[in-house]
């Protein structure tokens, strides 16, 4: 099956920051990359410019020629093409973009004001984040790695739609032949009354699903620990080509993505990509299952 990804593309840094990510990707499945800049659906200044030479053309010249830019950037190895999508806001483009070409991932860079190598949620992923109905792939800033992904990380914590990430990372490791890394961040959740039985839980549960991928022990389960969540995932190890799978919030509607408290608090520290998932969100054409990230999406 084909894969494609759309690319929320914009000439700047943070559009640089997400083509990089989505070639990486791609570059892993074979997938074919759609490249979205979003234009206003209505403009207020479509009068301003003599008939000859109006706002549409002059608009459609200008995207036109950031998209040459940024297909400058994909390798030749990578199959990639430039869309202009109308919409009243980005966020409504690119969703539009995936559910019109049934594409099984959306990748954007972080704000351009995060600090270096870091993420700092921006309007339009934080719109993507609440509606989106397939994953979304976040770029760090400064994020120039091309080379293909070589290792997956599942973050699982305790609460409900832990299972359904933990399966969707171990059929992904699977079929990638990637090495998969299983964090427990279940001694982190604030407010258990009980935190060490709960890391023993959860850790009988990842090392169930690590002893059904038994391929040559390319898996791993580790508890991440610290006085927060941002002091665990800094004492983590991260490989310069991993990418970390988080599941949305139970908070999240069917199908959509909804980041939660703790996926928020990673996001302060984290330093690579990372790939949030829907609640039962299932891949197009397979039985994957409820809460599944497309297999071809997540390295």
């Amino acid at each position: 099956m084909s894969m494609r990804y759309i690319v929320g593309y914009t000439a700047d840094e943070r559009g640089h920051d997400a083509v990089c990510l989505a070639v990486a990707l791609a570059r892993r499945q074979d997938a074919t990359l759609d490249l979205v800049l979003v234009t206003p659906e209505h403009s207020l200044y479509a009068g301003t410019y003599p008939p000859d030479k109006g706002f549409d053309t002059l608009l459609t010249d200008q995207m036109q020629e950031w998209l040459d830019q940024g297909l400058a950037l994909v390798p030749e190895d990578v199959t990639a093409r430039g869309v202009v999508v109308r919409a009243e806001s980005n966020a409504e483009g690119l969703i539009r973009a995936a559910e019109d070409t049934e594409a099984s991932l959306i990748v954007i860079g972080a704000s351009s004001r995060g600090l270096a190598n870091r993420f700092n949620i921006g309007n339009v992923a934080r719109s993507l984040l609440h509606a989106s109905p397939v994953p979304v792939a976040l770029a760090p800033r400064a994020y120039r790695r091309t080379e293909p992904v070589t290792r997956l990380t599942c973050a699982v914590g305790r609460r409900a739609g832990a299972d359904d990430v933990v399966a969707v990372a171990v059929s992904s490791a699977r079929r990638r032949g990637l090495p998969l890394r299983l964090v427990s961040l279940v001694a982190l959740d604030a407010g258990q009354p009980d935190p060490d039985g709960a890391e023993d839980e959860a850790n009988r549960r990842l090392a169930e699903a690590a002893s059904s991928l038994a391929a040559g022990g390319r898996v791993s389960v580790e508890t991440a620990r610290g006085g927060s969540v941002e002091e665990a995932i800094e004492a983590l190890s991260w490989d310069e080509g991993e990418v970390l799978l988080v599941g949305s919030s139970r908070l999240a509607q069917h199908m959509r993505i909804f980041l939660g408290s703790t996926a928020n608090k990673i996001l302060r520290t984290l330093t690579i990509p990372m790939v949030v998932v829907p609640r039962t969100y299932a891949t197009p054409g397979t039985s994957s299952g409820p809460g599944a990230l497309p297999t071809e999406a997540d390295a």
